[in-house]
C-alpha cells in the first residue's frame, strides 16, 4: 500500500488483467470494517433509466483478511454479505467482464479501455457517504496507456505532470478521490494508447469562460480534424456557460470562471455506427459515427458547418455535444427531487424527464444557432424533423410526457412493434413542450431562458419539483401557467404550435410528398425494405390495421382489381404501389405470416387522405428573429 492511500477507508485498485478475455481486475480494500459488511453493485446508472443488471458480469469474488479466506454470502442478484473481524483490513478480489461498446457499462480491448464505476466498483454499505479512493494500476500490457477521468488525483503529487511524478503517474496511473460513492459512480474512466504511441486515443484542450476543458477521442480516422472539433466545442461551451451565468452589462468576459465545475472532460468513442451520450457531473461519455467527425482538408477551418461534406452528420454530433454539456446544469445539479439521493439498488421514479431531457433537447440545437455554428434555416429544419417525429406517433394521444417520464424504466428503452401506438418520447415531445413554453413566455416579455436561470437560483442548483417550475413561470410572466401544465405536460392533446409559431412569423403546414415513406405513412405502416417489404409496426386506426396487417408480415405482392381483369404484381417496394394502382383503388395485398400466405383487402388512400409531411417556413424574418435571435 502506498502512503497516499494507506489511510483510505475505501480503496479500489483497478487494472486491466486480461485484454484478450476483456477482464478488468478489481481489488477493494476496506480499512476498518464492522463485524458484517454488505456490498452491492448498482443495477442502473444515473442518466440511463433502465435496470441494466451490471452484476451479471462480475465473477470470481474472493474475500480475505490477511491470509484468512472468508465466506461470502450472496443475498440477492447484486448484493453480498461478509462476516469478518471488526477493525481489520478487509480485501475483496473479483473480475468484471467488459465488452460493451456503449457509454453505459465497461469495455476492455487490445489498446483501449473504458468503464463507469457502476460496472466495476462495489458499493460498501455504510461507507458510501465518505471519501472513495480509486487507484488505476498499470500492467505490463497497459504500461504505455494514458488515463483520463473527471476525478482529481490525490497527493503526492496532486498534478501528475509534477516533476516528481513517475512516468506512470504522468500518464494518469495514480490514485483519484471522490467525495462519496455517488460522485465515484458519476465519474467514468477512459484509458488507452495515444495516437503518438500507435494507439486509438487523441486528446486536445481548450479554456471556455475561464474553465479548462479537454476532449478525448478514441478510434477516429487518420483524417480527423481535432482542431476543428475543439474550436466548435469551445463555442458550444462558452454559449452554454453564458446561458446559465450571463455577465452583467459592461463586465469583461475574461473574469474568473463562472461554470459550476473546475474542469470538464469529453470522452468520445468513434465507431462504425453509433450515437448517444451519458452526462456526468464534470464529464460526458459520447459515442458517434466516425464518419460524422470533422476531417482535415475537407473541413476548412473557417468554413461554415453547412458547407462541410458531412454537414448533416457533424451537425448531429455537435448537437449531441451541446445536449450532454447542457446537462451539466440541467439534471446533474438542477435535478428531480426524487433523485436526491440516487438509489442505485432499484428503479427511481420521477415524472419530470420531460423537463430534464426534453428541455435539454430543445436548447441543444438552439445553442448551436446562438453559437453561430448553424444558421436559422438549418435550425428550423432540425425543428421540423422533431415536429414530424412527434406527429407520426399515435401514442401521443395515449401517453402524456409526464407519464412517459414515469414509465421510462419499462417503456422508453424497451421498444417493440407497438411502441409508436402506445408511447411518446419525453425527449422529442418534451422539446416541443419547451418550445411552446418559450414562445408563450416571449409573447409576455420574458423567455424560457429566464425561467431556467430562475429555477437555478430558486433551487440553488439542486433538487427541483414541478411546483418550482410553476412558481417561476408565474413570477416571471405575471400569471399562472396551471392550464398549460395540465394540457401540455399532463394531457395528450396536440400542442398549439401552429398558432404559437405564427406569432413569430413561422408557418407550420402539411405538404403532400411522393415516395415510399409517404405511402407507408398514408397506410399507417413502418416497414423495412430489402428483398421484400417487411412490416415492423402497424399504426393504430390506420388503413393497414383495418385491412388486417400485423407486425412481422412480409408483403410480397398485390392484386389490382380492375377491368377487364385482375392483375397480380410483385411488390419490390412501397413506391411501386403508386405505379400499380391509383389513389382510392381497391387492391389485395398478399402477405406471408408465419409460413402462411394471406390475402388482405385494402383500399389505397385518396390524395386527400395521403399523409402530409409537415413543413416549417419563415414568412416574416424580422418577427422570427425576435425568437431565434434573442436570449432574454
Amino acid at each position: 500500500m502506498k502512503a497516499e492511500s494507506a489511510s483510505a477507508e475505501v480503496l479500489y485498485e483497478i487494472s486491466a488483467t486480461n485484454l484478450q478475455a476483456h477482464l478488468w481486475g478489481v481489488v477493494l480494500h476496506i480499512a476498518k470494517p464492522t463485524s458484517s459488511i454488505t456490498v452491492s453493485l448498482p443495477v442502473w446508472l444515473a442518466g440511463s433509466y433502465m435496470v441494466r443488471e451490471f452484476s451479471k458480469h462480475l465473477q470470481n469474488l474472493r474475500v480475505s483478511q490477511g491470509k484468512t479466506q472468508l465466506h461470502v454470502e450472496q443475498l440477492s442478484k447484486n448484493t453480498w454479505q461478509i462476516a469478518c473481524t471488526p477493525g481489520k483490513r478487509l480485501t475483496l478480489n473479483y473480475e468484471v467482464y467488459a465488452y460493451d461498446p456503449s457509454v453505459r457499462s465497461a469495455w476492455l480491448g487490445a489498446d483501449r479501455g473504458f468503464f463507469n464505476p457502476t460496472s466495476l466498483c462495489l458499493r460498501v454499505h455504510g461507507h458510501d457517504h465518505g471519501v472513495q479512493h480509486i487507484r488505476i494500476k498499470p500492467t505490463p500490457a497497459t504500461q504505455r496507456w494514458q488515463v483520463f477521468t473527471g476525478l482529481d488525483a490525490i497527493a503526492p503529487p496532486k498534478n501528475p505532470a509534477h516533476p516528481g511524478a513517475s512516468p506512470a503517474q504522468q500518464r494518469g496511473f495514480t490514485t483519484y478521490a471522490a467525495a462519496s460513492y455517488e460522485q465515484l459512480a458519476d465519474s467514468p474512466f477512459e484509458l488507452g494508447l495515444m495516437q503518438a504511441d500507435g494507439g486509438p486515443l487523441w486528446c486536445g484542450e481548450f479554456v471556455a469562460c475561464g474553465t479548462p476543458h479537454r476532449f478525448v477521442v478514441a478510434n477516429a480516422w487518420p483524417s480527423f480534424d481535432g482542431a476543428r472539433l475543439l474550436a466548435d466545442t469551445k463555442r458550444i461551451c462558452e454559449t452554454a456557460i453564458e446561458f446559465w451565468h450571463p455577465l452583467p452589462a459592461g463586465k469583461s468576459k475574461k473574469r474568473a470562471a463562472r461554470a459550476p465545475m473546475r474542469h470538464y472532460t469529453f470522452m468520445l468513442n468513434a465507431s462504425a455506427q453509433g450515437y448517444g451520450g451519458l452526462e456526468h457531473h464534470n464529464s460526458t461519455a459520447l459515442i458517434a459515427s466516425r464518419a460524422d467527425l470533422p476531417r482535415v482538408g475537407a473541413n476548412v477551418a473557417n468554413s461554415a458547418v453547412a458547407a462541410l461534406p458531412n454537414a448533416e452528420g457533424y451537425t448531429r454530433l455537435l448537437g449531441l455535444i451541446s445536449h450532454e454539456y447542457f446537462h451539466t446544469w440541467n439534471v446533474k445539479r438542477l435535478r428531480p427531487a426524487e433523485f436526491v439521493p440516487y438509489n442505485f439498488e432499484a428503479e427511481q421514479y420521477t415524472d419530470l424527464l420531460w423537463f430534464f431531457e426534453g428541455f435539454t433537447s430543445y436548447f441543444d440545437d438552439l445553442l448551436l444557432l446562438r453559437a453561430g455554428l448553424i444558421g436559422e434555416q438549418i435550425y428550423l429544419s432540425l425543428l421540423e424533423k422533431t415536429v414530424q417525429t412527434v406527429h407520426n406517433m399515435p401514442g401521443r394521444f395515449v401517453q402524456s410526457v409526464a407519464q412517459a417520464s414515469f414509465d421510462a424504466w419499462v417503456k422508453y428503452y424497451r421498444t417493440d412493434e407497438n411502441t409508436p401506438n402506445a408511447t411518446i418520447s419525453y425527449y422529442t415531445k418534451g422539446s416541443l413542450v419547451a418550445l411552446a413554453f418559450d414562445l408563450s413566455l416571449r409573447l409576455e416579455g420574458t423567455s424560457l431562458d429566464a425561467v431556467m436561470r430562475g429555477l437555478w437560483a430558486r433551487c440553488n442548483g439542486g433538487a427541483m419539483r414541478e411546483a418550482d417550475f410553476a412558481q417561476v413561470l408565474q413570477e416571471l410572466s405575471g400569471r399562472s401557467y396551471a392550464e398549460e401544465l395540465a394540457q401540455w405536460v399532463h394531457g395528450t392533446a396536440d400542442l398549439p404550435l401552429t398558432e404559437l409559431l405564427a406569432e413569430f412569423g413561422v408557418r407550420l403546414q402539411g405538404q403532400r410528398q411522393e415516395g415510399g415513406a409517404t405511402v407507408a405513412a398514408s397506410l399507417g405502416l413502418l416497414v423495412a425494405e430489402g428483398a421484400a417489404v417487411q412490416v415492423r409496426t402497424v399504426m393504430h386506426g390506420s388503413l393497414a390495421q383495418l385491412a388486417g396487417f400485423a407486425p412481422g408480415d412480409e408483403w410480397w405482392a398485390v392484386t389490382v382489381h380492375a377491368k377487364p381483369q385482375d392483375e397480380t404484381w410483385r411488390l419490390p417496394n412501397l413506391s411501386t404501389l403508386r405505379q400499380l394502382a391509383s389513389p382510392g383503388q381497391r387492391i389485395s395485398a398478399w402477405v406471408a405470416r408465419e409460413g402462411k400466405v394471406l390475402q388482405l383487402a385494402l383500399t389505397l388512400p385518396t390524395q386527400a387522405e395521403d399523409a402530409k409531411a409537415l413543413r416549417i417556413g419563415v414568412v416574416d424574418a424580422e418577427r422570427t428573429r425576435t425568437w431565434l435571435g434573442a436570449s432574454i
